[in-house]
């Protein structure tokens, strides 16, 4: 089974569905001695099977797989409804029609089922907390089972459930929370003392993510108790990944993150922008429903390379992001990490 202790740089690649993800990432992030991962999110598991095919072309090295964990819930749909009548500037701003709200669970025994067939050697999970059955079935086919995590109760739940690492996701973190619960004041601590209370509570390894984009990020998250980091923007910018124009560019500009249900129904951080201020307080608590009925006119403002109209996903720190070769920056992460430690110690030994 996979150790992450094995790592040569301590550094993890988030899996970001919805575009900057491919396998072109994922495998420069592994051959460069960290972890890449792919994001089996919104993809159907055939999809999924080609990234995987593909991957393994481009690198001998292990990578992960991340997987949606969704339990359906009652959603009110008076509101949904509500939502679909706000949007109808915007339809008729970009000349087409929301989608159909809807539940489905992204095809996870279908996926469940490649990961034990293709033998994918860490699997994790996010908006909830895989069954025993399940990390069992992964375990079976010598899978690593980790999970997203963002409060001490789903992380002890996480450890019950025989989670092999707990993802720390602080409220720095760009795109969706990864909360077992999606409401409101739940699971927003920020990275520190999520790492110290899970730390507290539980035994298992612990890989930060939320607001890392450099190398003394990574050093501070490994002293507060983290055996690896997880980033995201930090590697938005990267040569390999799929980021929009429109994404990229608002990423290197000093503008506000802030958490909304605005594009999916779900909480997530993502640079301010108009449909963020024009929306947020309509959106409902409804995901995925609200996913699918924003998805068209988001599909057409990306085509318009209008980053107004789309999610543009990130994390607090998202200005440190540096437009480079996904392996120079694994090393520069790691190197820089190495140096705050080298400084950090200088001035403890004074």
């Amino acid at each position: 089974m996979f150790d992450l202790g094995a790592l040569r740089h301590p550094i993890i690649q988030a899996p970001m569905a919805g575009g900057p993800s491919t396998p072109e990432l994922a495998a420069a992030v592994s051959s460069a001695g960290g972890l890449g991962f792919l994001a089996a999110g919104y993809r159907t598991a055939q999809d999924v099977r080609r990234d995987i095919q593909e991957t393994r072309k481009l690198t001998p090295e292990p990578f992960g797989l991340n997987l949606f964990h969704l339990s359906h819930r009652d959603v009110d749909s008076a509101r949904v409804a509500a939502y679909a009548e706000e949007l109808a500037a915007d339809e008729q701003r970009r000349g087409v029609t929301v989608g159909e709200p809807r539940f489905d669970d992204d095809e996870l025994e279908a996926k469940l089922e490649l990961v034990a067939e293709l033998g994918i050697p860490v699997v994790s999970f996010t908006f909830g907390c895989p069954t025993a059955d399940q990390v069992e079935r992964l375990h079976d086919s010598d899978a690593a089972v980790w999970v997203t995590v963002t409060d001490e109760q789903e992380g002890r739940a996480a450890a019950g459930a025989g989670a092999d690492a707990l993802i720390a996701q602080g409220i720095e973190a760009g795109g969706h929370r990864g909360s077992f619960e999606d409401a409101d004041g739940h699971g927003e601590l920020s990275l520190l003392p999520l790492l110290r209370l899970l730390a507290r509570a539980t035994d298992r390894p612990l890989v930060a993510s939320g607001g890392i984009a450099d190398g003394p990020g990574v050093a501070a998250a490994l002293v507060a108790g983290a055996q690896a980091v997880q980033i995201g923007t930090g590697f938005m910018l990267a040569r390999e990944a799929a980021t929009a124009a429109a994404h990229r560019d608002a990423l290197a500009q000093p503008r506000p993150t802030a958490v909304t249900r605005a594009f999916t129904g779900r909480r997530a951080r993502g640079i301010v922008n108009t449909f963020m201020r024009e929306h947020s307080a309509g959106a409902p608590p409804a995901y995925p429903h609200v996913h699918y009925l924003t998805a068209p006119l988001r599909a057409a403002a990306r085509a318009a390379g209008d980053g107004e109209g789309v999610n543009l996903w990130a994390g607090e720190a998202h200005q440190l992001a540096q437009d480079q070769p996904a392996a120079e920056l694994v090393r520069r992460f790691s190197d820089d990490a190495r140096a705050a430690l080298e400084r950090a110690r200088a001035r403890l030994d004074g």
